[in-house]
């Protein structure tokens, strides 16, 4: 039963991107087909083969032992801080992204990451017909946060159309970072942290392109060279450092305002309503959890948990998430974990908006405009990765 709403959360998702779309009349269903074809044979793969386990599990294991290896500098500098067998988020979560925002850099600067990214995208725009700049885009976003993969297009802003921009801006925001995938795997199983951050790609071109249908250009060119700015090996270590390190403060001090206004609203609407805030988001996504598959005894719980992650920030439902997964189905679980690794909140907004600021002055107006409807389709995208992933599980 389960995998016939799962279906149905699929059909109803594609519908509701449907109804928002500005130009249906051109709307690319070859290329959303070829996707959809491609998102089902990669969850497949990954959940239902023998070879797809093996490499989910090599995959897993070896990102785990690459971040160990970050701890050694982790355990350098914050030695003896941390009483043996506590925990303390900062330390044992968030200065991890500094190794991985360094790793990051080094394999960007070596161009080992832009080439396959450029290669990539390239196949990938050849057989759906859409933009190479987007298809770019969508797969640059698989390691990049939002400010950084639009960095890397800069030079293609000037001549995007508002559907252009709409698309590649729900791909940064329907995306995480890799350099912060060391930090969701400590709070979330990692098969779907990896699995999530690989279809994202895919359901946000899927959903946005539905949204804003565009038209491929046959001229247009990538330059690799603007996915780096360092000039040496050492400048590029020095760089993903201070910017990891940047990120991991941003974080702990969103964390700090966003856990503490969430606690303060709970305390308000339970003397108020006799219920938490984070409760009523619960029975207001308890549908869109059930839509995706999850037993009806959890959708409330897990609807929670997703209300949280839109108000809020990916972080502060995963700690919340996390100390629900062992009272959860497998189902459940996974759905919910792959359904949170996203930038997809309204904090976004202000994110990509300040980053077109940046880049281009012009086009920021056009996102500003969009900013709502962007968030919405992004999470369109998160739902659609989610409602696939928990027909295999």
């Amino acid at each position: 039963m389960s995998i016939v709403i799962g279906i149905l959360g699929i059909f109803i998702t594609l519908a509701v991107a449907f109804i928002l779309s500005n130009d249906r009349k051109n709307i690319n269903y070859r290329a959303i087909i070829i996707l959809m074809v491609l998102e089902f044979i990669v969850t497949i793969i990954m959940f239902k083969t023998t070879a797809g386990l093996k490499i989910i599990e090599s995959v897993s294991n070896g990102v785990s032992d690459v971040l160990n290896y970050g701890y050694e500098g982790v355990n350098f500098v914050t030695g003896g801080l941390v009483p043996e067998g506590s925990s303390v988020f900062f330390i044992n979560v968030l200065m991890l992204i500094i190794f991985t925002s360094t790793l990051l850099s080094l394999l960007t600067h070596i161009r080992v990451l832009p080439l396959a990214i450029k290669y990539i995208g390239g196949t990938l725009a050849k057989i759906t017909g859409l933009s190479k700049v987007v298809t770019f885009n969508s797969i640059n976003s698989i390691f990049f946060g939002q400010s950084e993969s639009l960095l890397a297009i800069k030079s293609h802003l000037n001549t995007m159309n508002a559907n252009k921009l709409f698309v590649v801006c729900t791909s940064a925001m329907a995306s995480v970072s890799a350099s912060i995938m060391g930090a969701y795997i400590n709070m979330i199983p990692a098969k779907y942290v990896l699995v999530a951050m690989l279809l994202n790609s895919l359901s946000s071109l899927i959903i946005a392109t539905l949204v804003a249908p565009i038209k491929k250009n046959e001229d247009e060119t990538i330059n690799i060279k603007e996915v780096s700015n360092s000039n040496s090996v050492f400048g590029a270590i020095s760089a993903g450092a201070l910017d990891g390190g940047k990120v991991a403060l941003i974080v702990a001090a969103m964390l700090v305002a966003y856990v503490g206004l969430l606690a303060l609203i709970n305390g308000f609407f339970n003397s108020i309503f006799g219920m938490s805030f984070t409760e009523m988001l619960g029975y207001i996504f308890a549908p869109v959890a059930w839509i995706m598959g999850i037993p009806a005894n959890e959708m409330v719980t897990a609807g929670s948990v997703m209300g949280t992650k839109l108000a809020a920030n990916e972080f502060v439902a995963m700690l919340q998430f996390q100390e629900l997964i062992p009272s959860l189905s497998e189902k459940t679980v996974g759905i919910v974990s792959t359904f949170l690794v996203s930038f997809a909140n309204f904090a976004s907004i202000g994110i990509i908006s300040g980053s077109i600021q940046a880049i281009n002055g012009e086009k920021a107006d056009i996102v500003a405009k969009f900013g709502l409807k962007m968030l919405l389709t992004a999470t369109l995208a998160s739902v659609l990765t989610a409602t696939v992933v928990g027909l295999f599980i």
